[in-house]
């Protein structure tokens, strides 16, 4: 069995992006080179996919999974895609009736919006900016490929998780841990997307690297060969990776890669 590198999944916010937004140059260089090494470079995210095209630009990567493991494309094709139960997606509204509960819902193309009178929301599409926002409608519902919910107290997370095969995730960005979270099938989610790309790459996941912060970057970083917690990472992630690197600040992608001789 072939054991050398040849693929890297990299989570996006906590990750390759630091807390102002930005992308450090060390981590601009560590994709550099191990792109010149032949390694495929993968970015895998929470974020719908139709927000994070320039990110994939400023790194020259074309490669992604996004909304936690529901869809993913190398180098332009589709190869994966697993839209949310429909039953589901409605039952979450039900659940919201009379809460001050907010969800963004994103399809191929679309974040949907459960309400924009909160600031909550305002504060979270401003974030991520996310543009290409409208009214959620139930017409939508079969589409829905991935869901953030927001003002959910720790004690109304299980509301949620009863309601199928899922769990919620807390969303690892300065703002929003306290109350903000992703919904993470337990079938569907990071590591499926990877076990998948893998398969249709012919790759092993011995020869997969993967690099994450939050809890929904578990099953991910479970999964591969190779996988690194950034020092910044929720501390409940770190016994699902295989290392530990330095804050996302402070080089984590380039000085783990360094450690396994990718780059120099």
């Amino acid at each position: 069995m072939m054991t050398n590198q040849q693929i890297l999944f990299l989570d996006i916010d906590g990750t390759i992006l630091t807390p102002d937004d930005r992308i450090e140059e060390s981590t601009k260089e560590a994709v550099r080179q191990v792109k010149k090494r032949g390694i495929e470079v993968f970015l895998a995210t929470g974020r719908p996919l139709h927000e994070i095209m320039e990110i994939g630009e400023e790194l020259n990567v074309e490669s992604f999974i996004g909304y936690n493991g529901a869809y993913a494309i190398h180098q332009g094709k589709d190869i994966l895609i697993e839209p949310m139960d429909a039953e589901i997606v409605e039952s979450f509204f039900q659940i919201m009736k009379g809460k001050q509960h907010e969800a963004v819902l994103y399809t191929n193309g679309k974040n949907l919006l459960s309400s924009e009178k909160t600031g909550s929301i305002k504060d979270f599409a401003k974030h991520f900016h996310l543009k290409s926002t409208e009214a959620y409608h139930e017409k939508y519902s079969d589409e829905i490929l991935g869901i953030s919910l927001m003002n959910i107290g720790k004690e109304e997370v299980v509301l949620y998780e009863e309601a199928g095969d899922l769990s919620l995730s807390p969303i690892n960005v300065e703002g929003f841990k306290e109350h903000a979270y992703d919904v993470i099938r337990d079938k569907v989610n990071k590591g499926f997307a990877v076990q998948k790309v893998l398969d249709v790459l012919g790759l092993e996941k011995e020869q997969a690297i993967a690099f994450g912060d939050g809890m929904n970057d578990k099953e991910m970083l479970s999964l591969v060969g190779d996988s690194f917690a950034m020092g910044n990472a929720q501390p409940e992630l770190f016994p699902y990776a295989k290392h530990k690197t330095t804050d996302v600040t402070n080089s984590g992608i380039f000085n783990g890669l360094k450690t396994l001789g990718l780059v120099e």
